[in-house]
């Protein structure tokens, strides 16, 4: 049978999100998938940028990544989303990202996509379910076939708990408080796994 096509696309600032691809790509790897790690444009002012060192450093260190594009999209036949909240909601570079996917919506090339998120935010309440469920709302106008971790191992529980996606929360020098390596790692099988069944029917 032949391997899953997974697209890892990320939007990070200082670095969180891009770690959580990072993870998702290695699972992806170790599940056998053939992966894209993808990062959307940052589409932030440069003197942002300029007036925060964590994220100038990011931005420089990560500017050999390649940017997703709708043929990513098209290629892929499951997508794991990464991406930080902002007041509760998508940050604006992931959203720019889906709201200019409209040429492969309106030919039904998004439907039955496999897709699953993560997120991240400064507190434990800081909005990470609900960016994700927000993201999630796209993927049901897609058509998309939505793969959540659920409760389906006991990692997610070290990791918060979070059913809808690995989330996690970072102090104020940039470090991860929640040990959320294993449930990326999981959640990214799982969302290969639900896409084999999609692809080649459950056994």
């Amino acid at each position: 049978m032949p391997n899953i096509k997974l697209a890892v696309i990320y939007y990070s600032s200082t670095g969180t999100n891009y770690q959580l691809a990072q993870w998702a790509e290695e699972a992806g790897k170790d599940a056998g998938a053939e992966v894209k790690l993808l990062k959307v444009p940052e589409l932030a002012p440069q003197a942002a940028i300029e007036s925060n060192p964590a994220w100038k450093a990011h931005v420089e260190a990560t500017q050999n990544v390649p940017e997703a594009t709708s043929d990513d999209l098209e290629w892929a036949d499951a997508i794991i989303f990464s991406v930080p909240t902002r007041f509760g909601n998508v940050a604006s570079q992931m959203k720019q990202f889906l709201d200019t996917q409209g040429g492969l919506w309106a030919q039904g090339k998004l439907a039955n996509k496999v897709v699953s998120a993560m997120s991240s935010a400064q507190n434990p309440h800081g909005g990470q379910e609900a960016t994700i469920l927000s993201l999630y709302t796209t993927m049901y106008h897609w058509g998309a076939i939505v793969a959540p971790p659920g409760y389906t191992d006991p990692v997610l529980f070290e990791a918060g708990g979070n059913p809808y996606g690995t989330s996690v929360s970072v102090d104020q020098d940039g470090n991860m408080i929640e040990n959320v390596e294993g449930a990326v790692k999981h959640q990214a099988k799982r969302t290969i796994t639900v896409a084999e069944w999609m692809k080649n029917g459950s056994r």
